[in-house]
């Protein structure tokens, strides 16, 4: 899972006490990987070790610390029928009450792993941009949304980044190798640019536009007049999300290509 860091604040402001529960060793088959981690209060839970009767186990134990106010604890549980999972491994879990000072070091921590994903750039705040960056936000990427427009910026998710451009193909241009474009403008003139400027660079991880295939067709019969190829035409996913389901709605266009950008980008 990845942890946004400010769901993260969010939680531990609302919790006066934590316990950290994290994967100190995993052995053969199991949920999560060494490393994996998640936070436990007397009323709720944030992250994941992998669900499951593991889960329940490793809340229970750390509540246990929280209501004796125990600064540590471990345990070792073979993933076994004895506890109803049949993975087969063995999950070694380490449990410490958080101070604020280490509360501190965990957002630290949060933050900088997040800025080594990579980026996913959307041009355009409409209905699908504000859908999209919803169903990218929880996912191991850096969300930034470009506008022309100051009120389609509003209401978008704290760890989204947003920034109003009059020329928003700078963005295109100072983008980092690697970065996957998502073009979704209310002009299609713009979306035009935005999506040669994309194609121009031989490094991006994934370029789509929304729009239909009568719209690819518009695009592909500008874009060759004015000077682009075949070979970067290929490139360009749209519509985005691919045509299997057929359901239009924001929420729906945007979990089909939220998939379709983290498969690009992990490939």
């Amino acid at each position: 899972m990845t942890h946004s860091t400010a769901a993260l604040r969010a939680f531990l402001q609302a919790s006066p006490s934590v316990a950290l529960v994290e994967v100190r060793e995993a052995k053969g088959s199991t949920p999560r990987e060494e490393g994996a981690w998640m936070l436990v209060s007397l009323e709720a839970i944030f992250g994941t070790i992998g669900g499951g009767q593991l889960e329940f186990l490793a809340i229970a134990r750390a509540r246990e610390l929280i209501s004796d106010n125990l600064a540590n604890g471990s345990l070792d549980i073979p993933l076994g029928p004895e506890i109803g999972q049949c993975c087969g491994g063995r999950v070694a879990l380490d449990f410490r009450l958080l101070d604020q000072a280490e509360r501190e070091a965990l957002v630290k921590r949060a933050g900088e792993a997040a800025s080594t994903f990579p980026q996913v750039i959307l041009f355009g705040g409409g209905h699908v941009g504000h859908a999209l960056a919803a169903a990218l936000t929880p996912l191991p990427v850096r969300v930034l949304v470009v506008e022309t427009r100051k009120e389609a910026l509003e209401d978008f998710p704290d760890d989204v980044e947003t920034r109003l451009a009059a020329l928003p193909e700078e963005a295109v241009r100072e983008a980092s190798a690697g970065t996957a474009f998502v073009i979704l403008t209310h002009d299609h003139a713009l979306d035009f640019l935005l999506v040669a400027e994309a194609l121009a660079r031989d490094d991006a991880a994934y370029v789509g536009m929304i729009g239909s295939k009568t719209k690819r067709a518009t695009f592909k019969s500008w874009y060759l007049k004015n000077g682009g190829d075949e070979h970067r035409f290929s490139k360009l996913v749209t519509p985005i999300g691919g045509d299997a389901v057929h359901d239009k709605r924001p929420a729906v266009i945007a979990a089909m290509a939220a998939a379709e950008i983290l498969t690009a980008l992990q490939s």
